[in-house]
């Protein structure tokens, strides 16, 4: 896991850079298709075993993924990476309080205390300025509830799919989705919702590196974190992923960011604390 941490703040760095190229919506794109392809291939070795029988909620998952991943994306573009990563592990919080009313999974009081804990953290993040919130902390907060929301189906959809089709469906979605938005940026644009609208733009020179190094990095992690969690309790495992955080860190601050504020560094702390809390079982 702490190798798959280090390879996705990695990918986070490539797509801050590839950022500066084209937009955050063609990142999507790009990280989408190469995982397509790569899914596709390992289908085609191995087919797939599975009964099937819940494609709405298999488009759901896909498309609030997605959804989430735009608002992931842009943040990386816009905001230091540090900061983006953060924002991205308030999931946790999120799929504990969907799986409690949606699935009615009993959640047990150091999980409430933990869920408290994580927005007590995110306050820190946002500078507990709730009245006048950024578009990228409404973005990074609602990343979460996304992301939350998708892992919560995924503990439904499991049982009728094979892992490979819930993220084949997923990465298609967001393969197809950014091409439509492309094609209607180019007839409207919009300052206020930049982060789903933006003209498609043909990557040159450097541009091809980070695309490359986008897949590859994102690719590798996803294997090391699957191995992981089929090595070891999911709960010790999320506990190590929060080291993308502290790697974000450097890795960002060699792309340029400044260094995490004394608010920010004491926000990442509460929510890594909530996260553990909310996965201890």
């Amino acid at each position: 896991m702490l190798i798959s941490s280090f390879l996705f703040a990695f990918t986070g760095g490539f797509a801050k850079e590839l950022s500066t190229y084209v937009s955050s919506i063609e990142v999507v794109f790009f990280r989408n298709i190469t995982g397509v392809i790569i899914i596709l291939y390992a289908i085609y070795k191995s087919p797939l075993n599975q009964k099937g029988g819940k494609p709405f909620l298999l488009f759901a998952r896909g498309f609030i993924g997605f959804s989430a991943l735009l608002m992931y994306f842009y943040n990386i573009a816009t905001i230091p990476l540090a900061e983006a990563q953060t924002f991205s592990k308030v999931s946790p919080i999120f799929t504990a309080i969907f799986s409690y009313l949606i699935l009615k999974e009993k959640l047990s009081t150091i999980a409430w205390v933990g869920i408290f804990i994580g927005f007590f953290g995110v306050l820190f993040v946002t500078g507990f300025d709730v009245l006048n919130l950024s578009k990228t902390d409404w973005l990074g907060i609602l990343s979460g509830v996304g992301a939350g929301l998708a892992y919560t189906s995924i503990r439904e959809l499991r049982k009728f799919y094979d892992n490979r089709s819930i993220v084949l469906s997923f990465m298609i979605i967001g393969t197809i989705g950014p091409i439509i938005l492309m094609i209607l940026a180019e007839f409207y644009s919009s300052s206020t919702f930049d982060w789903v609208l933006a003209p498609f733009i043909m990557p040159t020179g450097w541009a091809w590196f980070h695309i490359v190094g986008l897949g590859l990095f994102a690719t590798g992690s996803q294997v090391y974190m699957t191995k992981a969690y089929s090595l070891a309790q999911g709960g010790i495992v999320g506990t190590i992923s929060y080291s993308t955080i502290l790697f974000s860190i450097f890795i960002g601050m060699f792309l340029g960011d400044v260094f995490p504020s004394v608010s920010l560094f004491i926000g990442i702390a509460f929510i890594v604390l909530s996260g553990i809390l909310v996965s201890k079982k």
